[in-house]
């Protein structure tokens, strides 16, 4: 005879389903009393494109259940990267998650925030029973969308998207697993990757007489100045320069660094200039950069970058924190 199978742990069935990436969407609508209502859900997906239809859920224990029972009209947002603060808002409970939003105006009266990937306007069609949940389907009426990257739910995190990229080499040899060197190495895609984004501004560099260095040192102070020697110094470290004086002293005599006594050196109006050209060449490398990948890969690169200098940090000064 056969042994019943034994009932799911609800912690492990949760972290197993976690496994699976969802968007993030905040689901809206109006009290019968005008007053608005939202809550975050990844529970989203599509039903039917002919006639346009989308489901999501919500828990029967939700203080929200009655809410959405009784309305005619929803709108579910997509929320994009930026919007984690707004999709962390609406999933506590509170009286007052709507103050101080700007909201979008819309025929069903439905609170629509702005901001976000994509947008569907909803008339209420069905609801199911879904065990502990209850399952609401709607008649898409009206959507929008943009190209702002969307946020993502996974294994109990937010997260980002970004498609899987080509090999960059076409030989064989690059991909062939347990090799000492390949493509796949951190420290040559980072190294490539940047040593290619400097060839992008390194003609302006050449025009400025600029070396690499004075590059890093310009760089710094146009974010924070003035600053001492010893400050410029343990910046720029992580370069692997070691800045001496005579490398300071070389930028005041070429008129693009003043000395401020007891304060330090900062930029001179010339340094200015110059700093302002290289960093426009910059962005427009940047630009163009973003525009060849997109919005999505774009981000989801620098969202790795900051976690690859998190996690590689020897304890660098950190050149956006104020000095306390």
């Amino acid at each position: 005879m056969d042994q019943p199978a034994p009932p799911f742990d609800p912690k492990d069935f949760r972290r197993a389903l976690g496994n699976f990436a969802t968007g993030v969407t905040i689901v809206t609508t109006n009290a019968a009393d005008g007053t608005p209502v939202g809550i975050t859900a990844n529970s989203f997906n599509s039903v039917s494109l002919e006639p346009p239809m989308v489901l999501w859920s919500l828990a029967n224990n939700a203080r929200s259940l009655p809410v959405f029972s009784g309305s005619e009209f929803w709108n579910v947002h997509i929320l994009s990267n930026e919007q984690e603060a707004l999709s962390n808002r609406f999933a506590r409970p509170s009286e007052d998650k709507f103050t101080g939003l700007a909201l979008d105006a819309q025929a069903s009266g439905a609170p629509l925030l702005p901001g976000c990937s994509a947008r569907f306007q909803c008339k209420s069609a069905f609801k199911y029973e879904g065990g502990d949940h209850t399952i609401f389907v709607g008649e898409v009426v009206k959507y929008d969308s943009c190209a702002l990257p969307p946020l993502l739910y996974v294994t109990g995190g937010y997260a980002l998207a970004s498609r899987k990229a080509a090999p960059v080499s076409t030989e064989p040899l690059a991909q062939l697993e347990g090799a000492s060197y390949s493509e796949n190495l951190l420290g040559y895609l980072f190294g490539r990757a940047h040593f290619q984004f400097v060839h992008g501004i390194r003609s302006t560099l050449q025009q400025r007489h600029l070396s690499d260095t004075d590059f890093f040192v310009l760089s710094l102070l146009s974010v924070r100045q003035p600053l001492g020697a010893e400050e410029i110094a343990a910046h720029i470290a992580y370069t692997g320069v070691d800045l001496g004086a005579a490398a300071l002293a070389s930028l005041v005599q070429r008129g693009l660094l003043q000395e401020t006594g007891a304060q330090g050196l900062r930029l001179s109006p010339a340094g200015e200039d110059a700093i302002l050209h290289v960093l426009a060449a910059a962005k427009a490398v940047e630009a163009d950069l973003v525009g060849r990948m997109g919005e999505l890969e774009s981000a989801a690169l620098r969202n790795l970058l900051k976690q690859a200098i998190l996690a590689t940090d020897p304890g660098l000064p950190k050149l956006w924190t104020q000095p306390i």
